[in-house]
């Protein structure tokens, strides 16, 4: 066993049942090829590698990927950061992983960004920002993530896995999710509809009428005349569409 490494986030799950419920919650329909994100010495892969045989594993710490070749050597293991690669040179990825929490949101975004090419996701986050991504519309954790997952896929909270079942324990609760790339591709440009979501959010307690002002115009400011009065909270994703389409027309 390979001791964890703070500078990469890691927190090395060992509880056999929690390693089993995730494990049985990766379901990738036939031609979905499984991907797990920071394996670390291959506690959840030992149970993956047997049931998804053309699995491949993505590790950015040597030493991990020393253990998973030595001890599983019919693995493909990619010794890379996921963030640096290009999930467009694969077609419907079922992915799973312990994401680190301070790579959680970048981790997600690219996810998302790569839709097109996946079926769904499984992974272990930390419980408030897996709250975010089921969070509802006038609700605190509601907010871009939220938005952007919604819409883009449908997310599940599947359950809670406390501290103790970590080496070292983390300092707060963490839960898996599922997401699952069903949804139809929206009408609206991507980079229009981010940057409308995150200018409202940036300023989630002001009106929309202040939030947006910087893309509003005498023109388009008549077209959204109804939402000017909320704020960001109260809009549902579909309505951030029409804005977004609205605003960037």
């Amino acid at each position: 066993m390979i001791a964890p490494k703070k500078s990469l986030g890691q927190h090395f799950l060992h509880d056999a049942n929690i390693i089993r419920k995730i494990a049985d919650a990766v379901r990738p329909p036939a031609g979905s090829r499984v991907v797990e994100i920071g394996p670390g010495p291959g506690a959840l892969t030992r149970v993956l590698y047997p049931r998804h045989p053309d699995m491949l594993a993505v590790e950015v710490d040597a030493r991990a990927v020393e253990v998973l070749r030595r001890d599983l050597p019919g693995l493909q293991v990619l010794h890379q950061d996921i963030l640096h690669v290009d999930l467009g040179d694969f077609q419907q990825l079922t992915m799973v992983g312990n994401l680190p929490y301070f790579l959680t949101s970048p981790i997600l975004f690219a996810v998302l960004d790569a839709r097109k090419h996946l079926h769904e996701a499984v992974f272990m986050i930390q419980k408030e920002v897996a709250e975010r991504l089921v969070a509802r519309p006038r609700t605190k954790a509601y907010g871009i993530l939220s938005v952007q997952t919604q819409l883009w896929c449908t997310p599940e909270y599947l359950f809670t896995v406390p501290p103790e079942v970590f080496t070292p324990p983390p300092n707060v609760d963490s839960a898996v999710v599922r997401l699952s790339f069903d949804r139809p591709e929206p009408a609206v440009d991507d980079a229009t509809f981010k940057r409308v979501v995150r200018t409202a959010f940036n300023q989630r307690r002001k009106k929309l009428s202040n939030a947006l002002g910087t893309l509003l115009t005498p023109e388009n400011r008549p077209q959204v005349a109804r939402w000017l009065d909320q704020r960001a909270e109260e809009l549902s994703p579909e309505e951030f569409v029409e804005l977004a389409g609205l605003l960037g027309g």
